[in-house]
C-alpha cells in the first residue's frame, strides 16, 4: 500500500498553513507551491477538495490566499487523508467485499490490527504535531 502524491503533497501544504496559523495571514498558492516544490495547478486541485470539505478557507483579493478553517490542533491527519485519498483499504476482505474465508482466515486478525493501528495513528496526530515536528528539525 502506498499513499498517493495527492496525500503527500496535500499534507505538506497543510503543514505550511499550520505554521502560519497564529498570524492568520493567508498564504498564496504561489508561495506554498514555491516553498514545497509543488505544481501550482496540482496544488489548486488539492485545495479545491480541502476547501469543499471545510478544512481550509480561501480569502479573495490582493492580500488573499488560503487559511486553515480551524486551529492546527483540531485538524487530524486522518481528516486530510480521508479527503485527499479516500478510505485507506488494507485488503478487500475487510472493506465490504464478502470474504468466503472470513471465519477461517489466519491473516484476518493481522489485517484488522493493522487497519486499527493505522487509524489510531492518523486520528491521534494533528497538523500542530507535524508542524512542531518540522520546527524541531530546523
Amino acid at each position: 500500500m502506498k499513499l498517493s502524491t495527492k496525500t503527500r503533497y496535500g499534507l505538506r501544504a497543510m503543514i505550511e498553513l499550520a505554521r502560519q496559523y497564529n498570524g492568520r495571514t493567508p498564504l498564496s498558492i504561489v508561495d506554498i507551491a514555491s516553498r514545497e516544490h509543488i505544481s501550482e495547478r496540482y496544488l489548486e486541485q488539492l485545495f479545491l477538495k480541502l476547501r469543499r470539505q471545510g478544512l481550509i478557507e480561501s480569502i479573495r483579493g490582493p492580500q488573499g490566499g488560503y487559511l486553515l478553517s480551524r486551529s492546527p490542533e483540531e485538524i487530524t491527519i486522518s481528516e486530510i487523508v480521508e479527503v485527499l485519498e479516500g478510505p485507506i483499504q488494507i485488503t478487500d476482505c475487510l472493506e465490504g467485499t464478502e470474504c468466503l474465508r472470513e471465519g477461517v482466515c489466519p491473516a484476518r486478525k493481522l489485517w484488522v490490527r493493522l487497519r486499527e493501528s493505522m487509524d489510531e495513528v492518523l486520528m491521534s496526530t494533528t497538523l500542530k504535531d507535524l508542524a512542531e515536528d518540522e520546527e524541531s528539525l530546523e
